[in-house]
């Protein structure tokens, strides 16, 4: 292992997107320790203690605590997944946008720069009920208010200063991805949830020591986490091979084609990102409340969306399954892959090209899709389930998070392992290092 580890030292490029990557997540940290004018943080602690395990906590854990915090990263990177979320519906139903994702990178250009003013409006809206949710002590009779002085200066204060969070946050993800190792946005989660392993590992063993966990809970949860991570990597690994047999032509005086390979088709094409999406869309209902006072009914439909309800589980899982379909629909088109083919003269054995290998490959990829849909849904909501079944007090990993971590480490894993293989060095997975030679 040390061998393999001194060898991503040994290539410049990547040596240096690691170390830029690493540089951006130590400017990400410090700007999550920057507190937002206005607010008492010890009363703030005082509201947030009970709405740890709610919605809110769930949002807390995204975004690196800076929520409970109420530091200028309290919003994080969720308007930007909200705003693309938007853009990528957008692009499925209106023509407009549907043109511009075909056009190649001036279509991409211009979508970004959409999903960019998106996340502006989004940031303004979130940061408006965040602080009205402040001044409103998230719902709880407080001795001393979290906003001493509310009024129209601290609501334009917050709503700057976390717009420009956001936006400062965006572009980070936006040049780790360009610039670094991963894909930044979900690298951005990754640090956020990391970060938040170390305080929930400690008030478990505070909770174990004080007698409020016992060996039984304590060990479900070690089984739970295990049972998870192991189904992840399996999960995420696992791929459907269509044959793929290219004809022979000449081209001049030398010959081509004529050979075998395969379409790897993943049971997991979309990974990690329905399990976003459906997080910062499952935040919408508490969102919407935030802008009304805590008796009114619009707030108390909001309160029944809590983390562990099962209104919230119900809808959590169907969310995750919806954008399963579609982010895989987004990102594999069966149309696309089954003219390719019919260009460079392959086609799939006892399947006419054209049309035919095209619903193939849809049918295919529908069937697959649905075990990976299940699966991600289940390890999102089950695990909390289950532990809510024990009445463990305190969670330091739950199923999404557990999801994302072994996810998103797993894509950059095998990032880090295509820079490797391309300049000979030996990666850190046996299979791929035998693949890479084998191209060789």
């Amino acid at each position: 292992m040390l061998e393999k580890l001194r060898n991503i030292y040994q290539v410049p490029e990547l040596r240096r997107r690691i170390a830029f990557t690493l540089g951006l997540f130590v400017v990400y940290r410090l700007g999550e320790h920057i507190p937002t004018p206005g607010v008492d943080p010890k009363a703030l602690e005082m509201a947030f203690r009970s709405q740890a395990n709610g919605l809110f906590g769930m949002y807390d854990m995204f975004v690196g605590r800076a929520f409970s915090k109420a530091t200028i990263f309290a919003l994080g990177i969720m308007p930007y997944i909200s705003a693309s979320i938007i853009l990528q519906l957008l692009g499925a139903v209106v023509p407009y946008f549907e043109k511009l994702r075909k056009e190649g990178e001036e279509g991409q250009k211009k979508i970004t720069q959409y999903t960019r003013y998106g996340t502006v409006l989004i940031s303004v809206v979130q940061s408006l009920a965040y602080s009205a949710a402040l001044v409103a002590n998230f719902g709880q009779h407080l001795p001393q208010p979290v906003v001493p002085n509310p009024g129209f200066a601290f609501y334009l204060s917050t709503v700057v200063t976390q717009t420009t969070g956001t936006i400062l946050v965006m572009w980070l993800g936006e040049k780790i991805t360009e610039y670094g190792i991963g894909n930044g946005i979900s690298l951005i989660i990754f640090v956020n949830i990391l970060g938040g392993l170390p305080p929930g590992l400690l008030l478990t063993f505070q909770n174990f020591a004080g007698g409020n966990l016992t060996i039984l809970q304590l060990a479900a949860m070690l089984v739970i986490v295990v049972a998870v991570v192991a189904a992840v990597v399996v999960m995420t690994q696992a791929t459907r091979k269509i044959p793929v047999q290219y004809a022979k032509r000449i081209v001049g005086r030398r010959m081509y084609g004529g050979q075998s390979t395969h379409i790897p088709l993943r049971v997991n094409t979309a990974g990690v990102i329905p399990i976003i999406f459906a997080s910062s869309i499952m935040v919408l209902p508490t969102t919407i409340a935030g802008f009304f006072p805590p008796a009114s009914p619009i707030a108390t439909l909001g309160q029944w969306f809590t983390r562990t309800s099962v209104l919230f589980n119900l809808f959590y899982g169907i969310i995750i399954i919806f954008f399963t379909y579609f982010y895989t629909a987004v990102v594999l088109n069966p149309n696309d892959l089954a003219e390719n083919m019919r260009k460079y003269g392959g086609f799939i054995p006892g399947i006419r090209p054209g049309r035919k290998t095209a619903e193939y490959i849809d049918r295919v990829l529908s069937r697959i899709t649905l075990p990976g849909a299940v699966f991600l849904a289940a390890i999102a909501v089950l695990p909390d389930v289950f532990l809510s079944f024990f009445k463990i007090p305190a969670l330091a990993f739950g199923g999404t998070s557990v999801l994302i971590v072994v996810g998103v480490a797993l894509d950059t894993l095998q990032q880090v392992e295509s820079h490797l293989l391309m300049r000979h060095y030996e990666g850190f997975v046996k299979r791929s290092r035998i693949r890479g030679r084998q191209r060789m």
